[in-house]
């Protein structure tokens, strides 16, 4: 299957001039976790967009554009996230376990999967959506981003290419969510903190 590169441009239809794009997130801290991905992200480096400066990440809910007051379906207001800090208080959720699978591609973006056995992230999800629509596709797919495309190639060069490397596979052990954001007109910019929110009696 042909995938979908990204094109470097600005995308100013998208965020209308709008700075800042905001999520919900899980932070990826363990050493070797950080390690194995960014060997991944090397070893597939000439299929993936350049820069990529994004941390490594599980994307657990999709807010929009950060803003004061609500203009368009997209943007995302403060008083939206302090009701769903108030709902995330309620769900009173303890630390939980998630699991690295497999290497595995999007239509534009190389990842790897999340197993959830505890499905303690769509417990979450569900906590969270009462309070903002999301700006994301129907159904979610829990994964680490490595990259976007970056020119068109057939999927299957990449899945060929990851079977010639030993796939690990990784406990993650989640104390802590992260609501933050990026900037909307940097392509795979940085992710930047706004408040944590500990899980059990951190």
């Amino acid at each position: 299957m042909p995938v979908v590169p990204t094109a470097a441009q600005d995308y100013p239809e998208w965020h209308k001039g709008r700075q800042r794009y905001a999520l919900w997130y899980l932070e990826i801290r363990q050493p070797e976790v950080l390690a194995y991905l960014a060997q991944l992200r090397r070893h597939f480096g000439d299929f993936l967009f350049h820069p990529n400066t994004r941390q490594f990440h599980i994307t657990l809910f999709v807010c929009g554009f950060l803003h004061q007051h609500k203009r368009y379906d997209d943007d995302f207001t403060y008083q939206q996230f302090n009701a769903q800090l108030q709902q995330l208080q309620l769900l009173n959720l303890a630390p939980f376990q998630l699991k690295t699978g497999k290497i595995n591609s999007f239509e534009s973006a190389l990842f790897i999967e999340i197993e959830d056995s505890e499905q303690a992230l769509q417990q979450i999800r569900q906590q969270l959506s009462p309070c903002s629509g999301e700006i994301a596709p129907l159904s979610y797919c829990p994964h680490i981003t490595l990259g976007l495309y970056s020119h068109a190639f057939n999927s299957g060069e990449v899945f060929r290419r990851a079977d010639e490397i030993q796939q690990r596979s990784f406990e993650l052990e989640i104390r802590q969510l992260t609501f933050g954001t990026y900037a909307a007109q940097q392509l795979q910019g940085p992710l930047s903190a706004y408040q944590q929110f500990n899980l059990g009696n951190l």
